[in-house]
């Protein structure tokens, strides 16, 4: 079984400036991940909170390797058949007709029962055959000529049987159909899996995969990305909007701002064309930071002693 384009990435540093490239800023961490699955071909389990980036890793190695995304996103009661495949049952009910119509031509020329019988079954053969078959995303993974990204998004929603399921994709990658037999990847393809932790996922399941746990991201780091994603932004406002976000997940809050929280607020504090942190600005965008109420609510005593904090991080 061939690889996944072996020369692609040749060192650890090679992945983090052809990501940065692509807009998405990886630690060290993240780009060593990465080189060591690409390298030994095993899925990465990639876990941590909602919006920290984990779905973007996994589409930002697609477009660097220039290969087809192929997204499965998984919810309670998923199973094997919206995973893997389906018969497309009408065409096979069409085709069941045509071969009743076309019975006595095909019994044309035999000779007894047995010989009768041995020409049905082979028409039979073509019933359960690749024709009569709908791909879905996990074996359209296995049948990309040129191999592609596999992401199994939010794994921890489904079942603990479909998470069964996945084990001998993850291990071995190919899958047993009943009806066609084993079918094997033409070209592996590089996976990744994403949890945010709303339950525990099995060993058997994370002991074949490499284990990347992303974090909300460091002061110095958040201020990498937003340089990225809103270049427009001035360096003043840039430093307030980090140094007030990084204050506000020190607090008990339902759900603490990730990294994508932070891009929106920037642009909506951009397009309102803010030049910096002030009270009544603050106060009006702080739904796009914050989700609850509660939140918004909880923050209302520390707002002006983290604009305040921001302002000294800035030198304004």
């Amino acid at each position: 079984m061939k690889k996944l384009y072996q020369d692609t990435f040749r060192s650890v540093e090679e992945i983090q400036n052809r990501f940065e490239e692509a807009k998405y800023i990886c630690s060290d961490q993240i780009a060593t991940c990465v080189y060591i699955a690409h390298n030994l071909q095993k899925p990465i389990l990639v876990e941590g909170p909602a919006g920290v980036g984990k779905t973007e890793l996994a589409k930002t190695t697609a477009e660097i390797l220039d290969v087809p995304l192929v997204r499965l996103q998984c919810y309670e009661g998923l199973d094997e058949s919206k995973a893997l495949y389906e018969w497309k049952y009408a065409k096979q009910l069409l085709y069941t007709q045509l071969l009743k119509d076309k019975l006595g031509e095909l019994l044309e020329g035999a000779s007894g029962l047995s010989e009768s019988m041995d020409k049905i079954h082979s028409h039979d053969d073509l019933f359960f055959s690749e024709s009569f078959l709908e791909p879905r995303p996990l074996y359209k993974a296995l049948h990309e000529e040129l191999g592609c990204v596999l992401l199994i998004d939010e794994v921890d929603k489904s079942d603990h049987e479909f998470e069964a399921f996945l084990l001998e994709i993850l291990s071995e990658f190919q899958v047993s159909i009943p009806e066609l037999g084993t079918i094997k990847a033409k070209i592996k393809p590089l996976v990744f899996l994403t949890s945010n932790n709303s339950r525990e996922l099995s060993d058997a399941l994370k002991r074949r995969c490499l284990h990347l746990y992303i974090p909300y991201p460091d002061e110095k780091l958040e201020s990498r990305i937003l340089s990225s994603r809103v270049p427009e932004l001035s360096d003043t406002l840039r430093k307030e909007v980090v140094s007030f976000v990084q204050n506000v997940r020190e607090l008990d809050l339902k759900k603490v701002p990730s990294i994508s929280e932070t891009i929106d607020w920037a642009k909506t504090l951009l397009l309102l064309h803010s030049e910096q942190l002030d009270p009544p600005m603050v106060k009006q965008t702080l739904n796009v930071l914050l989700k609850f109420e509660t939140d918004i609510e909880a923050m209302r005593d520390h707002t002006m002693a983290f604009i305040n904090k921001a302002h000294k991080r800035s030198g304004t």
